[in-house]
């Protein structure tokens, strides 16, 4: 069912979509990529689990939306967020695909280069179980996954993580705390002790 914020956000968002179509400018454009930009990013560093790879989706999802409003493409303005999370997806599946036929590639070609990767140090001295946490990160709530991804992959600060969630650095620290928490019930941890 949709709420009053909803409806709200689609007709802001027809409007937006409308401008860019009706050629407005810069002003249409800024307004497009600093409403999506942050969503398409955040996305790609889900998915993709790389801040360059995250960057790159985004820049290539906005512009295929631009191209897309330009040439009168989006037939329903109201459905322009829709249109950009499929924009997102697609960028996705096409950078996934991209990376097996490197490696693909690279394993066939050139197999000297494709080494096991060594364990990164913090993990030696912890005994971890790599591809176990990375089960218990996928078992995190998506907010929580987001915080720590931005937090401890994308190295952001409290502060820069809440502007990013639109949310206080108050409530980063909270779910954070959280979400290590979990992580290290989940791995069986006591890290007091190590």
């Amino acid at each position: 069912m949709r709420t009053d914020a909803d409806i709200s956000a689609a007709q802001s968002d027809a409007a937006l979509a409308l401008r860019v179509a009706a050629g407005e400018g810069a002003a249409a454009e800024a307004e497009l990529y600093r409403r999506f930009a942050p969503r398409a990013r955040l996305f790609g560093l889900r998915h993709l689990r790389s801040e360059a790879a995250a960057v790159d989706l985004a820049q290539a999802v906005l512009l295929r939306v631009l191209e897309a409003l330009r040439a009168g493409r989006l037939r329903e303005p109201e459905r322009l967020g829709a249109f950009v999370l499929s924009a997102c997806r697609q960028g996705v599946r096409d950078a996934q695909r991209t990376e097996r036929r490197r490696q693909e590639a690279r394993e066939r070609y050139a197999p000297e280069l494709v080494a096991e990767p060594a364990a990164p140090p913090y993990a030696t001295g912890l005994g971890l179980d790599l591809e176990r946490l990375r089960g218990c990160v996928e078992r995190l709530a998506s907010r929580a996954r987001t915080v720590v991804a931005l937090s401890f992959f994308a190295e952001r600060s409290g502060e820069e993580v809440a502007q990013e969630l639109g949310t206080t650095r108050g409530n980063v620290s909270v779910i954070r705390h959280r979400a290590l928490a979990q992580l290290q019930a989940c791995m069986g941890l006591d890290l007091e002790a190590a």
